[in-house]
């Protein structure tokens, strides 16, 4: 089962966010990541394994905002690169999510034919990759794009996107 946390605040947020997933490891998870914004530029750090192999990776990483996420797979394995959290190409944002998206393979067809690139095996990274597509080629701000993309989206889920260029924001739809 996964756990998400988020921080916003003034202390380091990796430090808050390693402890909240060390809490969460009693939910079971086959990997870890966070995402922490530093000066305009998106840190990510992913381990497969315990929150003890992330902390070895990411205790150094600066800044006061950030996500974190426990991953038990169920779409694509136990993998760094399958991981969350999820970042587009232009690292503006970074999504983590707890639940499965149903229609993921249609959607992910869907995004190839209009030229998105997949890295992962992940349903998280279809999720990441249309709000990017809907908000460049719609023109809309990260928040509509995301309301957009969750209108085509058939699952139960929760999920947070931590903003690049907003120090101070979560979204959470």
């Amino acid at each position: 089962m996964c756990g998400i946390t988020g921080y916003v605040g003034k202390r380091k947020a990796a430090e808050i966010l390693l402890g909240g997933l060390a809490r969460l490891e009693y939910r079971g998870y086959d990997s870890a990541g966070l995402a922490v914004v530093n000066g305009g530029k998106m840190n990510i750090r992913k381990k497969v394994g315990k929150v003890k192999e992330l902390k070895a990776v990411a205790s150094d990483v600066e800044g006061t905002v950030g996500i974190g996420h426990t991953r038990w797979a169920t779409h694509g394995e136990p993998s760094e690169k399958n991981a969350h959290p999820h970042v587009p190409s232009d690292s503006s944002f970074a999504l983590v999510h707890n639940g499965i998206v149903e229609n993921y393979s249609t959607l992910r067809e869907m995004l190839t034919r209009n030229g998105c690139t997949f890295y992962s095996e992940t349903d998280t990274e279809v999720l990441v990759k249309l709000i990017d597509h809907i908000k460049k080629t719609e023109s809309l701000t990260l928040q509509l794009a995301t309301r957009k993309a969750l209108t085509q989206v058939c699952f139960p889920f929760f999920f947070v996107i931590k903003v690049m260029r907003h120090n101070d924001a979560l979204v959470l739809p």
